[in-house]
């Protein structure tokens, strides 16, 4: 890991980073998120008999969609073409709520992992705007990169400390 911020030039003014010169090579990430909720609300949306319909399955195609546009969203991304991006949205009980997780995957010159990112953190906004009607205290927690591979960095695991 480099200690430089590889958006800002010598002089501290912000920039697209120039990938032009870097390996096209296959790269992935995983990132994952929370959305913690009364067991009840849990139960609701697992039932199906929810007015907004399915609400897992909604969840999952918001985040496909934000994850194809996050250059759109943050500034200074790449525009990619994915080849991949698969969310899942798990019911937890323990929580209670849901967990996501968006694997994304690209052969290019940059890395995915703003678009896993953007996947999760959007599917977790869905939930919660799909259930805030009857459950306003619900939580969006733990948005965080899992692992990405590929790349002159290399690959990333996170650790469990």
């Amino acid at each position: 890991m480099s200690d430089r911020l590889t958006h800002l030039d010598e002089s501290g003014r912000a920039r697209m980073v120039d990938v032009g010169s870097k390996d096209i090579t296959q790269r992935e990430a995983v990132a994952t998120g929370r959305i913690r909720m009364r067991l009840e609300t849990l139960q609701r949306a697992q039932s199906g008999d929810l007015p907004k319909g399915d609400v897992r399955a909604i969840a999952e195609i918001a985040g496909v969609m934000a994850g194809k546009r996050t250059s759109e969203l943050i500034p200074l991304c790449h525009p990619l073409s994915l080849s991949s991006l698969k969310i899942d949205v798990t019911a937890d009980e323990k929580l209670p709520g849901f967990v996501v997780t968006a694997r994304a995957r690209v052969t290019g010159q940059t890395g995915v992992e703003m678009e896993a990112l953007t996947a999760a953190s959007v599917a977790c906004l869905t939930l919660y705007d799909m259930l805030k009607a009857i459950d306003r205290s619900m939580t969006i927690e733990a948005i965080q990169l899992q692992e990405k591979h590929g790349g002159a960095s290399g690959s990333y695991i996170r650790s469990e400390e």
